[in-house]
């Protein structure tokens, strides 16, 4: 790199750390360290919650997926886009997790079933977070070391150091420093550096577009084997892994364990109220599944880059780096950063780099704090006969979070990695997720959903996740070398469903249960007034349909319905393109063109999104700032249940 792509990423780095350190003064309870204070509006909420789940991971996750299977693989990937937004627009999950005013998803689960529960749950959701936040160290590090070049050690005071180990160190120390300040530091400095990602990532891809023609690109995809078109979806049947099933049984995975996932904790209780939640939901989801689409230009380009004829002397420096990568696997998740090294004008590389910096960052502190919480509000506070003081709490908070820092860092130095990222996420989240959605929407929906039927749903998910992992690592040894016949995705539906079954006939063959979810969701008599913002008669008509409420102002309704437009314009190109497809054989030359169109209307609306949700989170910014000021520390609100609280919410429970 140029001293001037050094001298952006150096700027940046200073920048976020001043704005860090000055958040340092609003934080004074366990609220303020864990929810903002509950005091976030919808554009900072959205935006920074976009850029923490965005993470450097993800876009190297994504660079491998979209380099194996092409943009035959973004045809199946619409199912997600549509079913994130119709669930982000119908607020399924998110609303009522918000209306229980919950800490953490555990204190709800506490709430909803038992303490012991509560700690069963607690340590479920946290195994499988830090082990599937274990390699997120080790592929972000990767590739700095690779995009900047990077020896594989340096001399330092006449020792041979590993580069791997200290820049490692480095990214986690800098991201420690943001989780110890806050989730106010997390979230204002999360804004920000999604401000300057979406601000890179449109000069990225107009450059990636301006570079390669149409023509070149359509001619390396084209050469791809019979049966694995990067073309025409319809033309796939030899491709493995990442396939319609692939999406088919994410698509289904996304509606049941929405919200059970606690990697993002601390944005999903951060909102004024249930309804700025709902639509910081809506806008972080629109605007993260047009990102998700617009960076699919960037590994096709490195495809082309490393397939035509056109570039075969230039690329030839390429392919002798990955000749030197001995581990398959690193192999291919370094092939995309390593093309981005070798085509990047000076300035665009430091802003490149600058960009992957704050997808690493955002996405460590917000997880950190988020892993770090749940082992100390879900399964060391339960425990405890006494209470702790707002300072002995953020101090047990800040231990748990070097701790699980100092795990990600050993597992992400031992562990080798044998396949695809999206797989690993898939087989490990499974320990937790199998039967989390069951537990969850049964809790928050269903009032006969008994403790017991959330015990057994919990245990069969994660036992058959469990064995999923065990039979992968033995089955080689077993067969001759051969892979386990059932990948990480089938792992996960798989116990999905039989959570499902198990938590249903559990619940209804057990004793009959009348849980009171008014209280638990603070409605009717519960209610909590501040944050019931709007009351009028009944809406009714078209608005009704489409899910609009009393609580919807006129820009609310403007948000809802765009958002609503962008998930149609998905609908339509999907069953209509699927329909022609089932009745007609579309050429791969029409399919071509069809890619060319969607990639630039892609950019085209994901450059508006980022302008409208950047100017609105900087006319927002200063709201939030006030309203910390103004808001009273209640130093009760620290995420514990009390034992009136769980009575209260039992009082009317009819046990028949």
């Amino acid at each position: 790199m140029h001293l001037a792509d050094w001298s952006i990423v150096v700027i940046l780095v200073a920048f976020l750390i001043c704005i860090g350190w000055r958040c340092l003064r609003y934080t004074h309870s366990v609220a303020d360290y864990l929810a903002a204070n509950r005091c976030a509006g919808r554009y900072v909420l959205g935006m920074s919650e976009g850029a923490a789940g965005i993470g450097a991971i993800s876009f190297i996750a994504a660079f491998e997926m979209y380099y194996k299977a092409g943009f035959s693989i973004v045809w199946w990937g619409l199912l997600m886009v549509v079913v994130q937004i119709l669930a982000a627009l119908s607020g399924w999950v998110t609303y009522r997790f918000r209306q229980t005013r919950a800490m953490t998803l555990a204190q709800f689960l506490e709430t909803r079933y038992s303490k012991r529960f509560r700690v069963f749950a607690g340590i479920l959701a946290f195994t499988a977070g830090v082990i599937n936040f274990g390699i997120f160290p080790a592929v972000s590090t990767r590739f700095f070391i690779y995009f900047c070049g990077f020896p594989e050690h340096f001399n330092l005071f006449g020792f041979q150091v590993l580069t791997f180990a200290v820049v490692m160190a480095a990214l986690i120390i800098i991201a420690l420093f943001f989780t110890y300040i806050g989730m106010i530091a997390i979230m204002v400095t999360d804004f920000l550096q999604g401000i300057f990602l979406n601000i890179v990532i449109i000069i990225l891809l107009f450059f990636v577009l301006w570079k390669f023609n149409w023509s070149q690109i359509t001619e390396a995809l084209s050469a791809a084997p019979v049966g694995m078109s990067l073309i025409h979806p319809f033309h796939t049947s030899q491709a493995k892994d990442f396939n319609i099933w692939y999406y088919l049984i994410g698509a289904f995975g996304m509606f049941y364990t929405l919200y059970a996932w606690q990697g993002c904790q601390g944005y999903q209780i951060a909102a004024i109220s249930a309804h700025e939640n709902l639509m910081s939901k809506i806008i972080q989801t629109t605007k993260t599944q047009i990102q998700n689409l617009q960076i699919i230009i960037i590994p096709i380009a490195a495809y082309t880059f490393l397939h035509h004829t056109n570039f075969a002397n230039e690329a030839q420096n390429v392919t002798n780096t990955l000749a030197n990568i001995d581990n398959v696997m690193i192999r291919g998740q370094m092939t995309v950063p390593i093309v981005l090294r070798f085509i990047l004008p000076v300035g665009l590389m430091g802003g490149v780099c600058a960009m992957m910096f704050c997808a690493l960052i955002s996405n460590h502190d917000t997880y950190l704090l988020s892993w770090g919480s749940v082992f100390i509000q879900d399964i060391i506070l339960p425990f405890r006969k006494t209470r702790l003081t707002p300072r002995q709490h953020l101090k047990y908070l800040r231990c748990a979070i070097f701790g699980v820092a100092v795990f990600i860092y050993l597992f992400s130095f031992l562990f080798r990695q044998t396949q695809y990222i999206y797989m690993f996420f898939a087989i490990t989240g499974a320990i937790w997720l199998g039967g989390a959605g069951s537990v969850i929407i049964g809790g928050l929906y269903w009032k006969r959903g008994t403790t017991a039927a959330a015990y057994s749903s919990l245990i069969v998910g994660s036992t058959l996740a469990v064995s999923g992992i065990v039979f992968e690592q033995i089955w080689p040894a077993l067969h001759d070398g051969k892979k386990f016949p059932v990948n990480g995705q089938w792992m996960w539906l798989i116990a999905m469903v039989s959570s499902i079954i198990v938590y249903v006939l559990v619940s209804l063959l057990g004793k009959r249960v009348s849980f009171n979810l008014d209280r638990l969701l603070h409605r009717g008599q519960y209610s909590v007034s501040d944050e019931n913002v709007i009351k009028a008669p009944k809406i009714k008509g078209f608005k009704a349909l489409v899910g609009i409420n009393n609580e919807f102002s006129a820009r609310d309704i403007f948000t809802y319905l765009f958002c609503i437009g962008c998930t149609v314009i998905w609908i339509v190109l999907f069953v209509v393109g699927t329909t022609l497809n089932l009745f007609f054989e579309i050429s791969t030359e029409a399919w071509a063109k069809f890619w060319h169109f969607f990639v630039w209307f892609t950019f085209i609306l994901g450059t508006i999104m980022s302008v409208w949700i950047g100017v609105g989170g900087i006319r927002e910014l200063p709201d939030l700032f006030v309203r910390l000021k103004k808001t009273k520390n209640d130093n009760t609100d620290d995420g514990q249940v009390r034992l009136e609280d769980v009575s209260r919410s039992m009082e009317s429970c009819k046990f028949r």
